[in-house]
């Protein structure tokens, strides 16, 4: 397969991963060349990583015809504007997570990939590992039954004190949900289904964080948006989730997620990751039983999701993590804070098929 050309736009925290999968890990693409706002960074990445070139702005690395997928990097308040620019300039974009700060830019986007016949998807591509493979073929085998229920919950008190430059979480765009919510919702689809309704109450404890971390420590950010986010789920089987993201909570376990059968409890490995610990509860055994893992990516593969994207680009198919999923989990996002505004339950508008995800797939994993 020849491979894709890649361009990466950002070089944040979460690039590092990005540039060493995708330039050692996953032979389907190419990265050949990368554009931040500061273009020291672009050049330190491109020295690390041995990428040819280096941009001066976005818009020169997007008149690059050599270049046919734009990883977008960004932060999340400007993921909307640079994608739009990305698809006006007829490149394919894989964004990392949220798609959008909105579900209107959202589907905005959604609108335009479709019309230029683009390819448009994203991040969190963990649900491929390993982890939430195995736990989805676990359901699908009838282990714990038809699926009643689920329970999320994400609790930590802010990225303060340890991210180098956190005041994006507390802006537009950031909070709990839209910051770690993704994987969390992410999981559910593929484990559940779509999402038909949704209840939700949102909140802020503090309205001011003091940043404790290097270089900025000191910094006080003001907080722009909630940072504690309850609510309900029903899903379009039936089945009722409850979830819970908070940066306001001090507590010594992060990732929480389990489904909820009449045959059984699933204890779902923490959806930020690829790999984990998966433990099933049946009535005959009467406590939880770790399960093995069945396929590969137990490790950090980000980027999975984009390799996924490159081989069907290549092969002319639909890829995993596209538009409709990333789309469809955007609006679970954005309507909490809905629901919690105008106090009453939403039904979500967002088309979303749960995808075989085991469907082709080689034993060794998403790719061959």
């Amino acid at each position: 397969m020849e491979k894709v050309k890649i361009g990466v736009l950002g070089t944040g925290a979460i690039s590092g991963i990005y540039f060493k999968n995708l330039t050692g890990l996953f032979q389907e693409v190419e990265v050949v060349g990368v554009c931040d706002l500061f273009r020291e960074k672009a050049e330190e990445a491109a020295k690390e990583y041995s990428i040819p070139k280096v941009y001066d702005t976005m818009e020169e690395m997007l008149a690059d015809e050599e270049i046919e997928i734009v990883l977008n990097l960004t932060r999340p308040n400007e993921h909307f504007t640079t994608t739009k620019a990305a698809l006006e300039a007829g490149k394919h974009v894989y964004s990392e997570k949220p798609l959008a700060a909105t579900y209107e830019e959202g589907a905005e986007l959604a609108a335009l990939a479709k019309e230029k016949g683009l390819l448009l998807g994203g991040a969190p591509d963990t649900f491929l590992g390993a982890g939430i493979q195995t736990c989805r073929r676990l359901i699908d085998d009838g282990l714990i039954g038809d699926v009643i229920g689920a329970e999320a919950r994400m609790v930590c008190h802010g990225h303060e004190s340890w991210h180098p430059a956190p005041e994006f979480y507390y802006q537009y765009g950031g909070g709990p949900m839209m910051d770690m919510g993704p994987y969390y919702m992410t999981a559910l689809v593929n484990l559940v289904g779509r999402v038909k309704e949704i209840t939700g109450m949102t909140g802020r404890a503090f309205e001011q964080r003091i940043i404790t971390s290097q270089p900025k420590k000191g910094t006080v950010v003001d907080v722009e948006v909630p940072t504690h986010t309850t609510g309900l789920l029903r899903f379009e089987n039936g089945a009722i989730g409850t979830v819970l993201t908070t940066f306001d909570v001090y507590y010594d376990r992060q990732a929480f997620l389990e489904i909820y059968g009449t045959k059984g409890t699933l204890r779902v490995p923490d959806p930020n990751g690829f790999g984990g610990s998966i433990w099933l509860l049946r009535p005959e055994d009467g406590s939880f039983k770790e399960m093995p893992l069945l396929y590969d990516y137990k490790e950090n593969s980000r980027g999975l999701g984009l390799a996924d994207m490159a081989k069907a680009l290549r092969e002319k198919r639909e890829f995993r993590a596209d538009v409709q999923q990333t789309l469809h989990v955007l609006e679970i996002l954005t309507t909490f804070e809905k629901s919690s505004a105008e106090g009453r339950c939403i039904e979500l508008v967002s088309p979303y098929q749960r995808r075989d995800a085991m469907k082709n797939l080689p034993v060794s994993g998403v790719l061959d």
